[in-house]
């Protein structure tokens, strides 16, 4: 991937037009998904805004034959806000693209340091700022995701297990139609009682006897499944929403 590397702001950004150019689409097309979708990007996190004395400065020490001599604003892309441009192209090229911007732009390699000549408190050290690194990498990971969990959790709990819903219903469809959704949903469960140190029949027994024992009607107890017994306990829906994240991923299903 030959990309003209820019830096600001201590990090590698990538311009409106770069990023198009990679995801297949074009300018419109990348402005039109951040003005859709603006509450979601945060700046210094997901975007860098030049203008004034920035943006100025910016064209002194960069050479960009498609920036217009009019520009007066211009928008830098960190790799946050390229994996929310993906998000929203959800297509297999964006995908593919943002894969590779991770690995081969944003994210400089490592270079091999033969160490061995060095002294056992120098070794000692740069492991300790490469097991940081690690850790930091983990962190980022984690706040990425974070930050789409957040998204279904600030959804009341019906809109959640419909979003829900609709992703299993996507996954099955990719793995071979109606017949998959049960194993898609029952391999989610199998993974919340892993993760969560949970068995959720014994807990929807619990419910259900608990049910009639206040006076509910039989039907209304029949209705009642593994999916009321998660929405119960904050602990577990936040668990289950991130383990569907995940399967949706892996799958290529768009959370939107």
């Amino acid at each position: 991937m030959n990309l003209q590397v820019i830096e600001q702001n201590n990090q590698r950004v990538l311009t409106t037009a770069q990023l198009a150019e990679n995801y297949g689409t074009d300018n419109k097309t990348i402005s039109n998904n951040f003005n859709r979708n603006k509450g979601r990007y945060q700046e210094g996190k997901h975007f860098i805004c030049l203008i004034g004395d920035d943006l100025r400065a910016f064209r002194a020490n960069h050479q960009f034959d498609e920036l217009p001599s009019n520009l007066n604003k211009l928008y830098l892309w960190t790799e946050k806000g390229a994996w929310l441009h993906a998000k929203s192209l959800n297509t297999d090229q964006a995908w593919d693209a943002y894969e590779m911007l991770v690995d081969d732009y944003y994210r400089v390699k490592e270079q091999e340091l033969d160490v061995s000549m060095l002294s056992p408190e120098l070794r000692a050290l740069i492991n300790l700022e490469k097991k940081q690194l690690e850790q930091d990498k983990r962190i980022e990971v984690v706040e990425q995701n974070q930050d789409n969990i957040k998204e279904l959790l600030s959804l009341n709990p019906t809109e959640w297990r419909k979003k829900v819903n609709k992703i299993i219903n996507a996954i099955a469809r990719v793995r071979g139609g109606f017949e998959s959704y049960k194993d898609v949903r029952n391999e989610t469960y199998e993974m919340l009682e892993e993760r969560g140190k949970c068995r959720l029949s014994i807990r929807l027994i619990n419910k259900k006897s608990e049910m009639a024992l206040n006076g509910a009607s039989k039907s209304k107890i029949d209705k009642v499944n593994k999916m009321d017994v998660i929405a119960d306990d904050a602990r577990l829906t936040e668990i289950y929403l991130a383990i569907v994240k995940e399967f949706a991923i892996k799958y290529g299903i768009k959370l939107d």
